[in-house]
């Protein structure tokens, strides 16, 4: 039997800004990986497997303009790509629409640690 819990946290204002960065960067990866999705379809008409996004990831956090993705967990990071991964077998089943770009006007922010 599986079960859950609801809590509420109060994070000081240290912990805020870690949340705030972990958000951040997990939307960064995924508008980044969506795009590069979305770019190898139309050129090559060939989709990309969580290896292929999981080693973009490690390309990501190599570039230095990206080093900021370095700077918090890169298991947030990974589940957004399994994620992303999920949210395309769904949608190429027709159980779902297409995978949107995340803006930063949708609060609060979503990562999992798994």
């Amino acid at each position: 039997m599986r079960t859950a819990y609801r809590c509420r946290a109060y994070p000081d204002h240290v912990q805020q800004q870690v949340l705030a960065r972990t958000f951040g960067c997990v939307r960064v990866v995924w508008n980044r990986t969506l795009a590069a999705r979305h770019a190898r379809w139309l050129t090559e008409r060939k989709g990309t497997s969580y290896a292929q996004a999981d080693a973009a990831l490690t390309a990501m956090k190599k570039d230095p303009d990206l080093a900021f993705l370095s700077e918090v967990s890169s298991i947030p990071l990974q589940q957004t790509l399994r994620h992303q991964q999920k949210a395309f077998s769904a949608f190429f089943a027709k159980r779902a629409r297409h995978p949107a770009v995340q803006v930063t006007a949708r609060p609060p922010g979503r990562a999992l640690h798994t």
